[in-house]
């Protein structure tokens, strides 16, 4: 997939804005707050529908303006893609593929592959399991557009329970066979989304190894595992167990929206014992696997963002990655940083064709 020109109108701090790009390497330099790191976003949106640093639709008009718009012209080998965004105040996001609306977003998820590389990703080692469950939903998503149907049905059932939960405290009152008929659904689409992530891993986590190998020169061994509650007990099961402290809690305890990711480092957690470096490289191995995994899964190259990833990183460990991203199985990169030498210095021992864009 190559994006080969992009179309910024009221986006940010863009009033107007074009891109015309290379097909291999695209570098966005200059000081911070010039907009390198929203124009990556921009290439996000039109992937995701919304965005990756800010996901509030509305803050990213331009202040002062009413409207934004984004257009995205793309090349995927036999075929071309034109990917039309815009968002007026007080009125609903439209999202346009070759000029016809998407009656629902989710729909686009998946038709332009996509992975991010940032400073951000450092909430999936410091902040709780939501965002890691949000990293291993987004990266099955876009190969697979059931397990999105299925996870936004156990959502929309499970806010049903703990409406029901909240209306049973308010009332003083309760209804077990009310609560069953969600207890059934919740166990049937949860144990669907419990089957799909473990064949995800199963497959994913050796890429990841993979990666965090090569970028670290084998320095350290690292390793990431699943923890869901559904794997001693079927979820049916464990919210008849868990019913008193839902009643208790007016929200529902148990279910694969408490499942999490734990990531070691020579077998002691990277959040405590990991140094910024480690937490990085393994951080960017996680999204490479990404990748990699996106791209047999689609049969696509996914577009790679880099938003300013060359910080915290030694000399060793930028040329591990570069060396990673120059191989054949990579396409089209866009990069971000806040120094031109340093990022063109890199850049050159690619040997690949680029562009360098200073804002």
């Amino acid at each position: 997939m190559i994006l080969k020109n992009l179309n910024l109108i009221n986006y940010k701090n863009f009033a107007v804005a074009t891109f015309n790009f290379d097909s291999k390497i695209n570098c966005f330099v200059g000081k911070n707050g010039v907009g390198k790191t929203n124009v990556l976003e921009s290439i996000y949106y039109l992937s995701f529908t919304k965005g990756y640093f800010n996901s509030v639709a509305s803050q990213h008009i331009k202040h002062n303006e009413g409207f934004f718009t984004l257009e995205g012209f793309y090349e995927n080998e036999d075929r071309e893609e034109i990917i039309h965004c815009s968002l007026k105040k007080g009125h609903k996001k439209v999202i346009k593929r070759n000029g016809k609306v998407y009656e629902k977003l989710t729909e686009h998820i998946g038709r332009i592959p996509l992975v991010i590389i940032s400073p951000n990703d450092r909430d999936l080692i410091a902040e709780g399991s939501a965002i890691r469950r949000k990293f291993i939903n987004g990266v099955i998503a876009q190969a697979d557009i059931n397990y999105l149907t299925t996870l936004i049905k156990y959502q929309k059932v499970l806010s049903q329970r703990n409406s029901l939960l909240k209306y049973f405290a308010a009332n003083q009152t309760f209804n077990i066979l009310n609560l069953e008929i969600y207890n059934k659904q919740l166990s049937d689409l949860g144990q669907v989304i419990f089957d799909k992530r473990n064949l995800f891993l199963k497959e994913f986590i050796p890429i990841f190894k993979k990666q965090y190998q090569y970028i670290s020169n084998g320095i350290e061994q690292v390793s990431l595992t699943y923890k869901s509650q559904l794997e001693d007990t079927e979820l049916e099961q464990l919210l008849k167990n868990n019913i008193d402290r839902d009643r208790n809690l007016q929200y529902t305890g148990v279910g694969i929206h408490k499942d999490d990711l734990v990531f070691k480092i020579d077998d002691y957690p990277i959040k405590k014992y990991g140094s910024q470096g480690q937490q990085k490289s393994y951080l960017i191995a996680l999204k490479l696997a990404q990748f990699h995994f996106i791209k047999k899964q689609t049969e696509t190259k996914p577009l790679l963002l880099l938003d300013d990833i060359f910080d915290k990183l030694d000399e060793d460990r930028v040329m591990q990655l570069i060396q990673l991203v120059n191989a054949a199985d990579f396409g089209q990169l866009f990069i971000s940083d806040t120094d031109a030498k340093r990022t063109e210095k890199i850049i050159k021992k690619t040997k690949q064709s680029y562009k360098m864009f200073e804002l």
